[in-house]
């Protein structure tokens, strides 16, 4: 599982993280939602090593993320994943590749799976958004991963691509992997996700089961409703 105990980031004098104490299940699929702003893409860089925490701790299967070599076991896909233009889609996921040491997937299956096998031999300068995305899902799992951290990945899809972007998570899931990912398309979040946790200003307002937190309305109503909130009462959060 993944636990994370007391993050706390800061720039300056300004808290970015407060305090932030979260545990998400091993095989699971976890949203992470918030306004802009909120604290979201620092959070995840912070719990795979990316950005310097000022206090606290990450844990994954009981591993201090502070160990480089207990992140070996993760993947990363950034909000605007980088591609080296002059490459075919083949030939950057074996770049990729053969950057771990350990064990990888299997280039053209993993191809298959993201829907750019017919791409393969295409050089990445000439995809577009929705292929770039493709690829970096591609990227993000080439290592085989056990914990998968996405930032926006459902961001420049067309609905065709959302809907199997969603079942490409839920394979890896029944895979036994755990995914993590922050989205503000709350309804595709609402549809795949185990548990949610919701972060404003910093601080963690929610972090559960979808069901228990949306009671009846809507994953979007609800969340609209515990941010308003939360921000009326000057950041204080009574569930």
């Amino acid at each position: 599982m993944i636990k994370i105990t007391d993050l706390v980031k800061k720039y300056g004098n300004t808290v970015v993280v407060d305090n932030l104490n979260l545990s998400i299940k091993k095989g699971s699929i976890f949203g992470f939602l918030g306004p802009n702003g909120a604290g979201k893409t620092t959070t995840i860089k912070m719990i795979i090593g990316l950005s310097q925490k000022n206090a606290g701790n990450v844990e994954i299967d009981g591993k201090d993320l502070s160990n480089i070599s207990s992140r070996e076991n993760i993947g990363y896909m950034p909000e605007d994943p980088y591609f080296y233009d002059q490459l075919t889609a083949t030939e950057f996921l074996a770049f990729m590749a053969g950057l771990f040491k350990g064990k990888t997937r299997n280039i053209d299956e993993t191809l298959e799976l993201v829907g750019l096998k017919h791409a393969s031999d295409q050089k990445v300068g000439t995809f577009s958004k929705g292929m770039k995305q493709r690829l970096g899902l591609a990227q993000t799992i080439i290592n085989d991963p056990d914990y998968i951290f996405m930032d926006e990945p459902l961001d420049g899809l067309d609905p065709i691509g959302r809907l199997e972007f969603k079942k490409i998570f839920l394979k890896l899931k029944n895979e036994g992997k755990t995914i993590f990912f922050n989205s503000h398309i709350l309804s595709d979040v609402e549809e795949i996700c185990d548990e949610i946790g919701i972060i404003c200003y910093g601080k963690l307002i929610y972090a559960g089961n979808i069901e228990k937190f949306c009671k009846g309305d809507s994953l979007e109503k609800k969340f609209v409703e515990t941010i308003h909130k939360f921000t009326e009462e000057g950041n204080k959060f009574h569930e």
